[in-house]
This record gives C-alpha cells, sequence and structure tokens, in this order.
C-alpha cells in the first residue's frame, strides 16, 4: 500500500486511507501533500477506523469527500466537528446550520458507510484513546471529550465496537465487555464457548484488530457478557492479588 500511496495511484481511492503520525492527519491514497516516511504511516481500510485511531481529517486531500465532488454539506459539518470534536450533536446543533439532520444522515451513510453522528463518536472517540494513550487518567480523557460518566464512556466504546456485519455467519454473536484492572481497562470478547481477544483498551492498533477479528469471523460485536467473560474477569482479580499463575479460560483457537 505504501508503493500505491507514494505513486498517488487513482485507483486506490477508497480503497485505503493514510494516518500519519507525524502530522495526526488521515488521507486519502491521492493526496497532494509531501509523503512522510513509512515508519510515520498507519493504514486503515474505512475512515471510520482511522477516526477511531484519533486521526483528523486532512485539509488538502479531504478524505471524507468523493474524490470527484466535494460536498458542501459534509464539508461545513466536517468543519463543524473539527472545531469542537467534543460536541454532542443535538437536533438544534443542525438548525443553526440550516442543515437538515435527516440529510446529513443519508449523505454520511451514503459516501462513508456511516451516519453522521456515528462519525462525531468516531471522532470523539479516537480523541479519548488518543489521551489514554498518552498516560492521561480515563477519568479526564472521558470528560474533556464530552462524556459525562465512566459508563457513557464505556457504552459509547461499546457502540462503535460493536457494529455488525454486512453478513453475519449464522447469526453468530460475540460479546464485548470492559474490565477494569489495576493496569489500566482491557475489553474481552468471547462467544459461549471460548475468549477470542483480551487486551488493554489503550493498545494502539485495538480498533483494527477488533475489526479484523470481526471480518475473519462474521460476526457481530456486541456489548454483553458471556461465561468465558466473566471467568477471565475472575482469573484477573485473582492474577493481580497474587493468588493465581496458571490461566485456564479456555481461548479460540
Amino acid at each position: 500500500m505504501y508503493v500505491n500511496y507514494i505513486d498517488k495511484n487513482p485507483e486506490y481511492e477508497g480503497v485505503f486511507f493514510v494516518g500519519v503520525s507525524t502530522t495526526g492527519v488521515f488521507c486519502r491514497p491521492t493526496c497532494p501533500a509531501r509523503k512522510p516516511k513509512l515508519e510515520h504511516c498507519e493504514f486503515f481500510e474505512t475512515a471510520q477506523q482511522a477516526l477511531l485511531a484519533s486521526f483528523r481529517p486532512c485539509k488538502r486531500c479531504r478524505p471524507l469527500s468523493h474524490p470527484n465532488h466535494v460536498s458542501e454539506l459534509v464539508q461545513v459539518l466536517v468543519d463543524a466537528i473539527e472545531k469542537n470534536p467534543e460536541k454532542r450533536w443535538r437536533d438544534g446543533d443542525f438548525r443553526e446550520l440550516s442543515v437538515d439532520a435527516s440529510t446529513a444522515r443519508r449523505q454520511f451513510k451514503k459516501r462513508f458507510g456511516m451516519t453522521f453522528v456515528e462519525y462525531a463518536h468516531a471522532r470523539r472517540m479516537g480523541l479519548a484513546m488518543k489521551q489514554i494513550r498518552a498516560g492521561e487518567l480515563i477519568i479526564e480523557a472521558q470528560l474533556s471529550n464530552g462524556y459525562e460518566s465512566s459508563s457513557g464512556f464505556r457504552d459509547a466504546f461499546s457502540r462503535i465496537m460493536g457494529a455488525a456485519p454486512s453478513r453475519i455467519e449464522e447469526n453468530k454473536i460475540l460479546s464485548a465487555t470492559w474490565l477494569d484492572t489495576p493496569l489500566g481497562p482491557m475489553i474481552a470478547i468471547a462467544d459461549e464457548r471460548a475468549l477470542y481477544l483480551l487486551e488493554f483498551v489503550d493498545r494502539r492498533g485495538l480498533e483494527r484488530e477488533v475489526e479484523r477479528l470481526r471480518q475473519k469471523t462474521n460476526a457481530a460485536i456486541i456489548p454483553g457478557r458471556t461465561q468465558p467473560i466473566t471467568m477471565i474477569e475472575s482469573e484477573l482479580s485473582q492474577y493481580f492479588d497474587g493468588k493465581l499463575t496458571e490461566f485456564k479460560t479456555p481461548p479460540q483457537n
């Protein structure tokens, strides 16, 4: 992908996006800006993945606009979010911009596969995750990004992680639960039989790892708790209390 990014290959428009760690923006493959070194690039399949990883849209290549057409409505809304990423949007906010909320929802969904509100949620969550990775306390991160309580922050995180794929294999469902530990919050994902994922929330790339798991299993990942999650939560508690050295929660093979 890096070669196609360097070559500004237009055939890859919409196929991937590039996050640049030195600037904090994400771009389309044909961005005219000076290309960064490979070690400063992160590649994403969707704009939502880039947003969740705390990158903001590049103002030069406008990755949230169609390659051949810049929607004035979309740009107005994207600019409004960048002016105040922590804002929690309500109907009155759309009226102040002379924008119809249902029109905004349709245009975002058609072009980016997510509604405007989902975009706003992803942007806020990405900023919060960035602050957590930088060492900021969970409570400080959630409050500075518009989440009035820890439950609100966790619910927003769960909703984003719980987006279902276009096709669910045999109605397969995976449950995701937020677990608090002395070393920081973790996310556990499991079905009724085995644990699929256990990872710290602040680990960079977690969003893409969850998305790969979703695509690999063709499963919906929704907030919930299963027996393996309850088991690993108990074992983690015992481990951090110094009472456990071997984990027996069954992993997914």
